[in-house]
């Protein structure tokens, strides 16, 4: 830094030399040379101070010189934050580990085999990221596995700095035998417990113990590894970055009831004379090392197959008749990819795992997916919630991120955007556009949520660190990127396109503009535009369009303005978009249109005035609209639009059109579309507008009760059970009573819940005698929510034994607040015993961790304000003398209770 501060001081100084006039007097001359030697020295005495401090001055610290000089350092004497791929000085071309674990201490006793060469210039130094190990020690290892101890630093528990004894050419490998213990739970500087709940990854320690003393009586133990970002190094010495590619074999000696799964193939297996096994693991085709992956426990392996690929699926026993139900999707997926890409699913195996307490949704460790909890369960909630668009997502990142992987974390889009828009194109192949189309339609609304907060590049070069890429701009706003791509181009050229990125691209590491050169290639036609405006800059347009008739001219006018604003925003977006007008015979005309101005006035000569106009027909924009045509148009886009999305968007318009006989209007269609998301569009409108409470005749009310009871999505039957629930006539209990044993755990969780609400003894009788039988289901934490929520009986012993018995689960955030509401209902015992019961909950990992914190910061405000006005006044009872034994006692437990809650503070 001080050399090239340095440099630009004399390089000012010379072109100010450079300006001397050929006609300067003797004086000026002299006054001039004066002035250089005076320059000279302040950039010398500037130099000096630098040298002298060990550091450059702040931007305003001003230096004063004996002449009377001043020198400022420049206010812009750093550059701009740029997180570039990361310089490889070595190759690791194979990376051989075999492990063993101590569930006791959580650590892995590991011996790592690496071998690499320099990446291109010669080095006699290999530097390894390896985070919070125990080096054991480091050799070199010849051809007949002699070895030579070999220099080494290990820097800061992170780097692992090895001398390789002489200097390596590029042509020349070497073999690494590293000995080391890997101490995921002692990792230094608080990596590790970086838990944010608000990331894809919400912590980052890489090796994972799950119950590893059986403290939950029915909670497996099991062990994993989650890579991503830059947690490979946790478990294994590597260099961890995305533009590292390696062949890997795994060998993990575990004890015998558990079953392992690695990457690649399983080569071997063998008993040993200890209780343990040995399970060696091979894959032959190179990945990056966050893809590496481990898992260890008792799991069923149900197995399929995709031609003549291995397919397995890893779930715990008693979810194996499930296995295929929730999988079983799969060998279409791998077929269908690998048809409209035109490249085969290129790995040696397909392999799904569902782990306890995972800090992610899913990982797409190549050939080795991990899944969270919530995919693994029974046929009712898959009625619900069947998540097989986690499925299909890690399933395309086997192309997009594992076959073909970002050189940095700045261009992770190109493995998240397109794993998200891969959940696209399986719902619109597997089930029609428009359940494809209702789901892209929520990857808008997340990313404008989050666009309400920050507005950032999709591709980024300035994030803090790795996990900040992971968010709704690289996931949601990309995939509705990749849409208008591929409706802007066409089918045919997006995919051929893809086809050439893939192809060219295949194993080796890319940065996005290698996705634009593709689509350039198949087109012809130079799509930087598109690029730089989606892709490179922040942001998306915000515009206001206005329909108008001229019924004199026969013109129909659409006029587009766009508003967007923010820094870095473009100022004006260019647009294509599809203008579908109907007219009143029946006929329908398509108009290609390109907005590429500020404001732009549409004009379309028409024989008569169109019964309704489409503006944006393919619904691709990724945009916020406002737009105004007449409520005839609306009315009939929302009754006959051709896609969901055209009848979505004129059932919005509700939001700002109050007029009573519109809203009818477009509440009618809506509840008697074919399509499910209509009809739950038109249950939140009835709810919105609060239509049932001011309702006179009863004819909606009995409307939305038979969809109730007879629709056949379970979203719209839970839907408008909630609305009947908040209406609280006792006229709908017969309802609540016969849906409480639904076939789905939503439809039937919201009739006890509601039945509570009107019927409390009822819910409370049937809680208690359906429990037992359906505590191991979803209806489990809902059954002892109602009863410790309006029962009456002391249920704590219910609380502690599905505490016990499984931590909670995934629905611990429901049982959470069932001991929250038992524990107000009761005495300051019940309390006590419901906030140890909850602090030992609160020790599980990844999403169950934030719903813990969550739920119990609410717990805690509720039980603060109920007893805190109580221990004042005991305080001041106290502070008088005027306190009896009693309320001594009760004191002495109310300071029990509020030190757990915070509220003595």
């Amino acid at each position: 830094m001080r050399k090239i501060l340095i440099a630009l001081v004399v390089g000012i100084l010379t072109i100010a030399a450079c300006k001397t006039s050929k006609t300067a007097t003797k004086e000026a001359e002299e006054a001039q040379s004066q002035a250089y030697k005076d320059s000279v020295a302040a950039a010398e005495m500037f130099a000096q101070y630098a040298e002298d401090e060990g550091e450059l001055p702040a931007d305003d610290d001003v230096i004063e010189l004996d002449e009377g000089w001043e020198v400022t350092a420049p206010a812009d004497n750093k550059l701009e934050v740029y997180k570039e791929s990361k310089t490889r000085t070595i190759d690791i071309l194979h990376t051989k580990l075999d492990v063993k674990f101590d569930y006791e201490k959580q650590y892995l006793y590991g011996k790592a085999y690496i071998t690499l060469k320099p990446y291109f210039y010669p080095t006699d130094i290999a530097v390894l990221d390896a985070k919070g190990f125990e080096v054991l020690g480091v050799f070199e290892m010849d051809k007949k596995k002699n070895t030579t101890p070999l220099k080494y630093e290990y820097k800061d528990l992170a780097k692992l700095e090895i001398n390789l004894g002489r200097t390596y050419k590029a042509n020349e490998e070497i073999t690494i035998f590293i000995n080391y213990i890997a101490k995921p739970n002692e990792l230094p500087n608080g990596e590790g417990d970086n838990f944010d709940p608000s990331k894809a990854i919400t912590q980052d320690k890489g090796l994972y113990f799950i119950n590893p003393e059986f403290e939950i009586k029915n909670k497996p133990r099991q062990i994993w590894t989650q890579g991503e970002t830059e947690s490979s190094s946790c478990w294994f010495p590597t260099f961890d970055s995305p533009n590292e590619r390696m062949t890997q074999e795994i060998i993990m000696t575990v004890d015998t009831p558990y079953v392992t799964l690695s990457n690649g193939k399983l080569i071997a297996s063998k008993n040993n004379s200890d209780g343990t096994h040995t399970d060696h693991w091979k894959q032959d085709l190179p990945h990056a090392p966050y893809l590496a992956m481990m898992a260890v426990g008792d799991f069923a392996i149900v197995k399929d197959k995709w031609r003549n690929v291995p397919v397995h699926y890893y779930v715990e026993k008693e979810y194996e008749k499930y296995a295929k139900m929730i999988f079983g999707n799969t060998p279409k997926m791998m077929e269908f990819y690998s048809n409209i890409l035109g490249v085969d699913y290129p790995w040696e195996k397909y392999h799904q795992i569902v782990v306890r307490d995972f800090v992610s949704g899913a990982m797409e460790n190549t050939g080795a997916v991990v899944h969270f909890d919530l995919l693994q369960h029974d046929d009712r909630m898959h009625l619900d919630q069947p998540l097989e668009e986690v499925v299909a997502h890690e399933l395309f990142h086997h192309w997009f991120g594992d076959l073909v992987t970002i050189e940095s974390w700045a261009n992770l889009p190109l493995n998240e955007s397109f794993a998200t828009y891969g959940e696209y194109l399986w719902m619109e192949h597997a089930y029609g556009r428009e359940e494809a189309d209702n789901h892209i339609n929520t990857d808008l609304k997340r990313y404008l949520n989050e666009a309400n907060d920050k507005k950032v590049p999709l591709v980024r070069f300035n994030h803090e660190k790795p996990d900040d890429m992971f968010d709704a701009h690289s996931y949601q706003k990309g995939g509705r990127v990749l849409h208008m791509l591929r409706k802007y181009v066409g089918d045919d050229a997006f995919f051929k396109s893809l086809n050439v990125y893939l192809t060219k691209n295949k194993y080796k590491s890319v940065e996005m503009h290698q996705l634009r050169m593709a689509f350039e290639e198949v087109t012809g036609e130079d799509l930087n535009w598109f690029f730089n405006q989606w892709f490179y800059n922040p942001g998306h347009p915000v515009i206001s369009v206005i329909h108008d008739y001229d019924s004199t001219a026969n013109l129909y006018t659409i006029k587009v303005t766009q508003i967007q604003d923010g820094e870095g925003v473009p100022k004006v977006y260019r647009l294509p978009v599809k203008v579908d007008i109907y007219n009143a015979d029946g006929t329908k005309r398509t108009e290609d249109v390109i907005i590429d101005e500020g404001y732009e006035k549409l004009d379309f000569f028409v024989d008569s005035k169109p019964l309704w106009v489409n503006f944006d027909a393919e619904k691709m924009l990724l945009c916020e609209k406002t737009e105004v045509k007449e409520a005839e148009q609306w009315i009939e886009q929302v009754s006959k639009g051709p896609l969901f999305m055209d009848r979505l968007e004129a059932a919005n318009q509700t939001e700002s059109n109050t007029n009573d006989e519109f809203a009818n209007s477009i509440l009618r269609a809506c509840i008697s579309d074919k399509f499910w998301a209509m009809r739950d569009k038109g249950l939140s409108i009835i709810k919105e507008n609060d239509l049932l409470s001011e309702e006179k005749d009863g004819r909606l009310k009995k409307r939305v009760a038979y969809l109730a009871e007879n629709d056949k999505k379970s979203t719209v039957r839970r839907s408008a059970l909630a609305l009947l629930t908040e209406v609280k006539d006792e006229a709908d209990i017969p309802l609540f009573k016969k849906l409480v044993s639904d076939s789905s755990y939503f439809v039937a969780g919201e009739a006890i819940t509601g039945l509570a609400q009107l019927d409390s003894a009822a819910a409370v009788d049937f809680a208690e005698k359906n429990y037992l039988k359906e505590k191991k289901t979803q209806m489990g934490p809902v059954y002892l929510y109602v009863l410790g929520k309006y029962g009456t009986q002391n249920y704590m012993p219910w609380f502690k034994n599905a505490v016990t018995e499984n931590g909670g689960g995934e629905m611990a955030f429901l049982l959470a607040s069932g001991i929250g509401s038992h524990m107000l209902n009761g005495d300051e015992d019940r309390v006590l015993q419901g906030l140890d019961l909850l602090e030992s909950m609160n020790s599980g990992e990844g999403q169950q961790n934030w719903f813990m914190m969550f739920i119990m910061f609410g717990i805690k405000k509720d039980v603060n304000k109920k007893y805190i006005p109580i221990y004042k006044s005991l305080l001041e009872k106290q502070q008088t003398g005027a306190i009896s034994a009693d309320d001594e006692e009760k004191m002495v437990m109310l300071n029990k209770i509020l030190s757990k809650t915070g509220g003595l503070d």
